[in-house]
């Protein structure tokens, strides 16, 4: 079942930095009192609440009184075992206004290389479409009314030739036809066969299709079947645009569609903007890269998952770097790193092990994000390398403030919680890197009750469905428990909840085309939410053997 799909607003590429976007939120934000109502796990790779529907719900914080306002604290390094959390809302946008405010330089590449790339620049016509006058079907041209006297072409200057009895069977020439020069102008009274795509004749009124048409080969007469209308079948000089006409904005991705567009437009090359790269920094000492979960190893998820997805989002992503539980190999890689994004699994919490935040803090890392009221994927983390300590190279194609290097997306490490991390911080930021416009959200109703966090906001896996009770997604296995059965109903489109929700699960986000974004208090059937698509390889089927 096919769902609406989200648009996107193209933009231009001179984008303001947030230092001077009247509405960007503190880069150290306050306190979130609530958020700090909640209890505190330190878990091995995630501080996380597995709150889902088969739970009850948590209970409420206690009323705290209102606090006397009093001046934002300064910006303090980060710190093991606290942090202030931001709402989801508040952390995606934050990270659409990071992706847009480094500058991106463009560049110039063939056609055959452009695919899946942005537009630095307008897509502007160099000639009218179509360039001149063509026909639009295959059949007769003809000038003034019928029946009409069938002719031979002849090239620009010569009279077209009267086609003689004999010269009207099997032998006949082809008539006009695509690529030729510019035919000879047809008399008042004269009919040429022309193909499809082929040059109009000048003094020409219409085109009559084949099966429109009757030939008498005896008199050498065209007759027409059907009433004949000036400008029938014939395709006008600048149709579908005049050179100079912007046919498609810069920030535009670059489609198929679109690359045979500005082949058709005149164009050889395209001036797009260089993908994102990616570094990607698996943590943990207990992830297996093959084999079977034993002796309290397990299996590596996020490394198989995570790069496909970055690759979808229009990343060019390096392999994994597997660095275990090591401090100083963390360390190495983001000093060392010349990506435009670091995105590290796991290690975002406060465990004995978790190294993220000490190496950021020694690092001199600026911290923009640090925890997201959102469940699951609380401890995901936003922040930004100084210069000095990362390689030069993403200053050559993407330049910010004074002293700033790549971004460092730091992913919670259970599964699912990694997704939501990866769609709240590392998809809005990546659009802004690449050139691309934010995706301008879409809702769809969710059928049967969703519970909600008490505070905070929840994402979960859902399915498109189209129609009742027979469309129950219960027989693909991914988990959905069947609900009340007081859907949507009468055949209009919907989400689907899916029961494997919990943090470390998969099974339902494999299932899933989407996440909805759920308000905390959850929502009844029937109430429309925020959709979230996943990206998805098969959207951009290019994107696999393009990147290194």
């Amino acid at each position: 079942m096919g769902r609406p799909h989200a648009t996107e607003q193209p933009r231009s590429m001179d984008r303001p930095c947030p230092a001077g976007d009247s509405e960007e939120v503190p880069r150290s934000p306050s306190p979130d009192h609530s958020a700090d109502t909640a209890p505190v796990r330190h878990d091995r790779h995630e501080c996380e609440h597995r709150y889902g529907p088969e739970h009850e719900p948590l209970p409420q914080p206690p009323h705290l009184p209102d606090l006397p306002t009093s001046p934002p604290p300064p910006p303090s390094p980060p710190t093991r075992g606290h942090r202030h959390s931001v709402s989801w809302e508040e952390a995606r946008a934050l990270a659409v206004r990071c992706g847009r405010a480094v500058a991106v330089r463009g560049g110039t590449i063939p056609l055959d290389g452009a695919l899946g790339h942005v537009l630095a620049e307008p897509l502007v016509a160099f000639t009218d479409l179509p360039s001149f006058d063509t026909s639009a079907m295959d059949g007769w041209v003809v000038s003034g009314p019928g029946p009409w006297k069938i002719r031979e072409p002849a090239g620009a200057g010569n009279k077209a030739e009267t086609v003689t009895k004999k010269s009207t069977g099997s032998g006949r020439g082809m008539g006009i036809l695509a690529g030729q020069s510019a035919p000879a102008a047809l008399a008042d009274g004269d009919a040429v066969r022309i193909a499809t795509g082929a040059r109009i004749p000048a003094d020409a009124n219409a085109v009559i299709r084949s099966e429109h048409a009757h030939v008498d080969e005896t008199r050498g007469l065209l007759h027409a079947q059907q009433r004949v209308l000036p400008g029938q079948d014939i395709r006008p000089r600048g149709q579908e645009c005049r050179a100079g006409d912007q046919l498609m904005p810069a920030g535009t991705l670059v489609t198929p569609a679109v690359l045979g567009l500005a082949a058709a437009a005149g164009y050889d090359a395209l001036a797009v903007v260089p993908r994102p790269r990616v570094d990607v920094l698996v943590l943990g000492d207990e992830l297996l890269t093959g084999g079977l979960p034993h002796d309290g190893l397990i299996r590596d998820a996020l490394g198989p998952m995570i790069g496909p997805w970055l690759r979808a989002l229009g990343a060019e992503v390096s392999a994994p770097q597997r660095l275990g539980d090591d401090a100083a190999a963390l360390r190495h890689a983001l000093t060392t790193s010349d990506a435009d994004l670091v995105v590290t699994t796991g290690g975002t919490a406060a465990g004995p092990v978790d190294h993220v935040h000490p190496v950021l803090a020694e690092i001199g890392a600026e911290l923009l994000v640090d925890g997201v009221a959102v469940r699951p994927g609380h401890p995901m983390l936003l922040a930004r390398l100084v210069k000095e300590n990362a390689a030069a190279g993403p200053s050559e194609r993407r330049s910010g403030a004074r002293g700033e290097g790549p971004y460092l997306v730091g992913l919670p490490g259970n599964p699912l919680a990694a997704v939501s991390g990866l769609l709240t911080l590392a998809e809005p930021l990546l659009r802004g890197l690449a050139g691309r416009g934010p995706q301008v959200p879409y809702r769809a109703v969710v059928r049967d009750e969703v519970h909600g966090h008490p505070q905070d906001t929840r994402l979960v896996p859902v399915v498109h469905r189209m129609g009742g009770a027979a469309d129950r997604p219960e027989s693909n296995g991914n988990g959905y428990d069947g609900g009340s059965g007081t859907g949507t109903g009468g055949g209009a489109e919907h989400v689907v909840p899916l029961r494997y929700s919990g943090p470390a699960m998969l099974r339902g986000i494999a299932a899933a085309d989407g996440l909805a974004v759920v308000p905390p208090g959850g929502v009844r059937s029937g109430t429309e939410v925020e959709i979230l698509d996943l990206p998805s390889a098969s959207a951009m089927p290019w994107s696999e053997g393009c990147f290194t």
